[in-house]
């Protein structure tokens, strides 16, 4: 026997609200697949595995557009599972570090003292803490120093960096791809929206350093097997690809 769910039940047993569940809907996020005899449409179970990834994914703080993309592209539950399980783990480890320095500072102020200097700053310390191959590609493009930028930026994403830059990334240069061989010119709204995300991510990963942008993207042309984590890809087609989006990001400037 299959077991279904309202939008209303699912909402109340997943702690979102009718309106988000409907929004996600809209936007092709997560969509009830079952319909009944009566019309009505009902959320399955592997509608509900999707529901958990989404906010798996959400928790790790990637939007809902990079979200959608990662589950188009395919990702590893056991991945998405340990990931979630970090910083789940992380969150709690947090928040114990907390209750611990907040616990000092209330047995001191109970019994009539002034909290010391490095019991308050161990606080405000715990409030506000909560891939080779492509490495050594970019090792050839880049300077020590804008390696490091890169390495700090990434480090300051967590688990989100996965995500990001292993599964959405290369996913937006196969989407290019795909519209490239169909005959989309670089002025196409399709090609457009996706060359403004990878500036974005860019962005995210770089700081908005334009030399370490491009030093990035000759990366990608000059070894795209390393950058895109695919053991294969054809270097000449990859660099066709990227003529392709830098004609892009001129007709939009």
């Amino acid at each position: 026997m299959h077991t279904s769910w309202k939008v209303g039940p699912l909402a109340q047993a997943s702690g979102l609200t009718v309106r988000t569940l409907h929004h996600w809907d809209a936007i092709g996020l997560l969509s009830p697949s079952r319909r009944t005899t009566g019309g009505h449409r009902e959320y399955t179970e592997a509608d509900l595995i999707r529901l958990y990834q989404v906010l798996a994914l959400r928790s790790l703080g990637l939007s809902l557009e990079t979200i959608a993309t990662c589950l188009d592209s395919g990702v590893d539950p056991v991945r998405l599972i340990q990931d979630h399980l970090t910083r789940v783990q992380e969150t709690a480890n947090a928040l114990d570090l907390l209750r611990t320095r907040l616990t000092t500072l209330l047995d001191a102020l109970s019994a009539g003292h002034a909290p010391d200097t490095d019991a308050l700053l161990n606080a405000l310390r715990a409030i506000g803490s909560a891939t080779p191959q492509a490495e050594g590609a970019l090792q050839e493009q880049l300077a020590d120093d804008q390696i490091e930028v890169l390495r700090t930026r990434a480090a300051s994403l967590g688990p989100a960096l996965h995500y990001l830059l292993e599964v959405e990334w290369p996913e937006l240069y196969r989407r290019a791809d795909r519209l490239r061989t169909e005959g989309a010119g670089p002025t196409d709204r399709r090609v457009q929206r996706l060359v403004s995300r990878m500036d974005e991510l860019s962005t995210l990963l770089t700081g908005g350093d334009q030399a370490i942008s491009q030093g990035v993207r000759a990366a990608w042309r000059a070894e795209p097997a390393a950058m895109s984590g695919d053991p294969a890809p054809a270097t000449d087609n990859w660099s066709t690809l990227a003529d392709y989006l830098d004609t892009a990001r001129k007709a939009r400037s």
